[in-house]
């Protein structure tokens, strides 16, 4: 298991070191000059625009400067932000907890329907409940995320007035942040009704970023099922008089889990990129919006730094996902 371990490790070297040069590329072809957004509607001389070039380092050959990048990455320095002025390594780590409690409930919410859903598809396949699941999954594959969420916006919180619109808790409390996440802090705060408020909040921008992967899911968990469900194993262990749920809650549903880990694994980055949307259309103070604002101002630190973040996040979670592989089925140990 180490050496499974160590192999798939080194193959993580190449891929972050291809990651690096894109985030720092990507960055230099965006339009616009940092240095005169950072000046603002008040202008720069000639001499002073020399000046904060030198500064920044942005007068180097890109050669160079993407030599000195790497050298600040490999001594933890994401760098500085031009606009806050704080360490981008700062600013993600202040702002990752929202992103993470809102890509955990909506990647528990896609498991917890869409695994059951593909199961019970897959058995009663043809069905009614069949047709009626995986098209329906099919629709929310289909459906844009800022379009579902407006949707949903003016539904529950505009016509019904169900939910909150933005935000991850109301303005009525105020408590100091202990983990970062807010369904964890508001119940240690002791607040009466901060919990529920934190809940309402996240009721919206989970549903509308677990829909694509929920869909994805259900439909790999029942291709997986149909295709587990015709081996000669599954026939023999019906034939012996084993109950139908154990063969498929065991014997199948076991070996079918092998391509839904891997879809389930695949969905990580999905969140990340549904993340930057959705919490722009619910203004939820992640990472996905601090990186669009960031985009927009030209902070180059905070762009490179962030796209590196996310892309490691993703790059441990498959990580992890090729693990769980080998616990599920030792053979692909030695493969």
């Amino acid at each position: 298991m180490i050496r499974f371990f160590l192999g798939k490790l080194l193959y993580l070297v190449p891929t972050f070191l291809g990651v690096t040069i894109v985030a720092f590329g990507f960055v230099r072809v965006l339009p616009g000059d940092p240095v005169l957004l950072m000046a603002g509607e008040r202008g720069i001389s000639p001499e002073r625009y020399d000046q904060l070039m030198q500064q920044l380092g942005y007068d180097q050959p890109v050669w160079w400067q993407y030599l000195e990048f790497l050298g600040r990455l490999f001594r933890g320095d994401l760098g500085e932000s031009l606009v806050t002025k704080s360490p981008v390594l700062s600013e993600f780590l202040t702002l990752f907890p929202a992103t993470v409690e809102l890509a955990l409930c909506a990647i528990v919410l896609a498991t917890l329907i869409g695994i059951p859903a593909g199961v019970l598809a897959a058995v009663k396949r043809g069905s009614w409940f069949d047709q009626i699941s995986m098209g329906t999954a099919l629709i929310g594959y289909s459906m844009p995320i800022f379009w579902w969420g407006l949707l949903l916006i003016i539904l529950f919180s505009g016509v019904l007035g169900w939910t909150p619109v933005s935000g991850r808790i109301s303005l009525l409390f105020f408590f100091p942040e202990v983990t970062g996440f807010m369904l964890i802090d508001s119940l240690l705060s002791g607040q009466d009704g901060a919990f529920g408020s934190a809940v309402a909040h996240l009721i919206l921008p989970t549903i509308v970023l677990a829909t694509i992967p929920l869909a994805v899911i259900a439909r790999q968990t029942r291709s997986a099922m149909l295709e587990v469900l015709g081996e000669d194993y599954v026939r023999t262990a019906r034939a012996k008089g084993l109950p139908w749920r154990r063969v498929v809650g065991v014997h199948a549903l076991r070996n079918a889990m092998i391509p839904v880990v891997t879809t389930i694994g695949l969905q990580i980055g999905v969140l990340m990129a549904g993340a930057i949307l959705t919490e722009t259309i619910f203004s939820w103070p992640g990472i996905g919006k601090w990186m669009v604002d960031s985009i927009f101002r030209r902070d180059y630190p905070a762009v490179q730094g962030g796209l590196l973040m996310v892309a490691a996040i993703v790059m441990a979670v498959n990580l992890i996902v090729d693990l769980l592989y080998g616990l599920i089925n030792p053979r692909i140990r030695h493969v």
